[in-house]
């Protein structure tokens, strides 16, 4: 079943805390990664392999680098269960 995208956006904000430290609260929709969030890309890269593996999606690395704000990787990943 696909989850909701608050269910996303929590589940996000869990694994970027795991990743980096950054409290869960601070990571919301309209936060960039890099601009906001301070996330380099190696980090980067591990959050969206965990993602890929919490929401049973897919996402290509060329698709990583449109994923500026963690609203975008809500809807992509919200788009990929469908």
């Amino acid at each position: 079943m696909a989850a909701s995208e608050q269910e996303i956006l929590a589940g996000l904000a869990e694994i970027v805390n795991e990743e980096t430290g950054i409290d869960a609260a601070s990571v919301q929709s309209d936060k960039s990664f890099t601009g906001d969030l301070d996330i380099d890309s190696l980090s980067m890269m591990t959050i969206v392999v965990n993602a890929e593996e919490k929401f049973g999606v897919r996402i290509p690395d060329e698709e990583v680098k449109n994923l500026v704000t963690v609203g975008d990787a809500v809807s992509y990943i919200k788009n990929a269960q469908a």
